[in-house]
């Protein structure tokens, strides 16, 4: 991507919870049309960058830009839109276990859209989202009956619905087995071409990451410790990116041993 491309811009961020700094100078741009995926240990701060780039957190310092407007500045109206631009898929789902699937997808149109869309243009962007995750005719299914991948696709679905520019990924294949692991990559893959989204994807998992990224970005004591393409990241000298993307533990000799064994 060329310069002036840039969607999203972190610049000079500062985050603290108490004495817990997790932000300390954070810089990163996001290109519009490209798939970046943020890597980092657990409690870095991965979730509280897309929690900022939304509104739901602050900043202590330095801005958060979205579409060359400062999110700090954002009142309440302009949050409410910024939020119907950038759609979130949440790691469990967060789908409503008392209604329908059908009601669960089509729950963010009549939230925003009640007043432009009738019932059929619900239930016909109802169908087309649950198509465009692999999962047609299942709208009168309840939550409950779903396994944890379909589950997950459904909160994709419910996402897609409202035609976001941007789609956040939060761990989307923690507590997935291997099948639906791959299942859920190749839709991110696919959702990026077939409604030419931007997306953001938080994850541990360097199988997701090297499957689904255009770059990654990689957190490491409140700062970006390296940025770059996938080839970028295999080829790193950064001993602690090397360890991450090669899943050993620094302290732990005996298994770095085993898994580079």
């Amino acid at each position: 991507m060329k310069d002036g491309d840039e969607l999203i811009v972190f610049r000079d961020v500062h985050k603290a919870f108490g004495p817990k700094v997790v932000y300390r100078g954070l810089e990163l741009e996001v290109y519009k049309g490209e798939t970046l995926t943020i890597l980092g240990g657990s409690g870095v701060g991965k979730s509280v960058m897309l929690k900022m780039l939304i509104g739901l957190l602050g900043t202590d310092r330095g801005e958060v830009i979205f579409d060359n407007e400062r999110v700090n500045d954002m009142g309440p109206p302009k949050l409410a839109r910024l939020r119907q631009r950038v759609g979130m898929v949440f790691q469990s789902g967060a789908l409503f276990d008392s209604i329908s699937v059908g009601e669960n997808v089509a729950y963010g149109l009549r939230e925003h859209y009640a007043h432009a869309m009738d019932e059929k243009d619900i239930t016909e962007r109802v169908s087309w989202a649950l198509t465009s995750v692999g999962m047609p005719g299942i709208e009168s299914m309840r939550p409950s009956d779903l396994s944890g991948g379909m589950r997950k696709r459904v909160g994709v679905a419910r996402t897609i619905a409202l035609q976001p520019e941007v789609i956040l990924f939060d761990e989307p294949t923690t507590g997935l087995d291997p099948v639906n692991v791959t299942r859920m990559n190749h839709l991110i893959v696919r959702l990026k071409h077939q409604l030419n989204v931007t997306s953001i994807v938080v994850t541990h998992d360097m199988a997701t990451a090297f499957c689904v990224s255009d770059r990654l970005a990689f957190v490491h004591k409140g700062r970006i410790a390296e940025k770059g393409t996938k080839e970028h990241f295999k080829r790193t000298t950064n001993p602690i990116v090397q360890d991450f993307v090669e899943g050993r533990s620094p302290e732990d000799e005996d298994l770095a041993a085993l898994l580079s064994g």
